[in-house]
C-alpha cells in the first residue's frame, strides 16, 4: 500500500454549492488541488473516502475546493475536519538537504544530543510564525518545538530521529507547579 501524506484539512463549508474551505498543508497546492486530482479523505474516526477535485480557487487567502462527491452545502457540512491525503509516491523529490516533507518527520524519535529520548514527533504544525514539531512525551504534556536549526540542529530521516537543543524552559513540565 502506498504511503499517504496530508495535503490539507477541511476547515468548514463555504457557500451553498458544496465548496469546502481548506487549510493547505502542501507547498504545491496548485498541483495537488488541480481539477481531476483524486485525494483520499480521512475522518477523525479513521474512515476513508475517495474525493475528486471538481474545481479549486483562492478566496481571501484560503483555498476553496469543490469535490464531485460533495454536491451541496449539506454534504459539505459533514466533512468539517476531514484530512485530505495524497499518495507520497507522487511527491517530487526534494533537492535541499534542509527541507523535508511533513510525513518524513512524523514518527521520528525526538532526542537530546546525549541520546536522551524526549518523545516522538506526532505532527508538523504550519503556523504564521513558522513550523512547529508537536512532540508527544510519555506521561507528560506534548511540547511544541520550533523547527529551526538552532533548536533542531540535526534531522536524520534514515536513523528515524531528530536531535533537539532546546532553550532553557522549553521542555519543562508546565504542570509540575500545579501539583504543589
Amino acid at each position: 500500500m502506498t504511503e499517504q501524506v496530508v495535503v490539507g484539512r477541511v476547515a468548514k463549508a463555504h457557500g451553498i454549492r458544496g465548496e469546502l474551505a481548506v487549510d493547505v498543508r502542501t507547498d504545491s497546492p496548485d498541483e495537488r488541488f488541480v481539477e481531476g486530482a483524486v485525494l483520499t479523505g480521512r475522518t477523525r474516526g479513521g474512515d476513508t473516502l475517495r474525493l475528486t477535485v471538481a474545481a479549486a480557487r483562492w478566496h481571501s487567502g484560503r483555498l476553496l475546493v469543490r469535490f464531485e462527491e460533495v454536491p451541496d452545502r449539506t454534504a459539505a457540512e459533514t466533512h468539517r475536519g476531514l484530512l485530505l491525503l495524497a499518495d507520497a509516491g507522487e511527491l517530487p523529490p526534494i533537492d535541499d538537504p534542509d527541507e523535508f516533507y511533513d510525513h518524513e518527520l512524523e514518527g521520528l524519535s525526538a532526542e537530546l544530543a546525549d541520546g536522551t529520548v524526549v518523545g516522538t514527533v506526532r505532527e508538523v504544525v504550519h503556523s504564521p510564525g513558522g513550523e512547529l514539531l508537536v512532540v508527544d512525551r510519555e506521561g507528560l504534556p506534548e511540547v511544541l518545538v520550533p523547527f529551526v536549526r538552532a533548536i533542531v540542529p540535526e534531522v536524520d530521516v534514515q536513523a528515524r530521529r531528530v536531535v533537539l537543543d532546546p532553550p532553557e524552559g522549553l521542555l519543562e513540565d508546565s504542570d509540575a507547579d500545579v501539583a504543589h
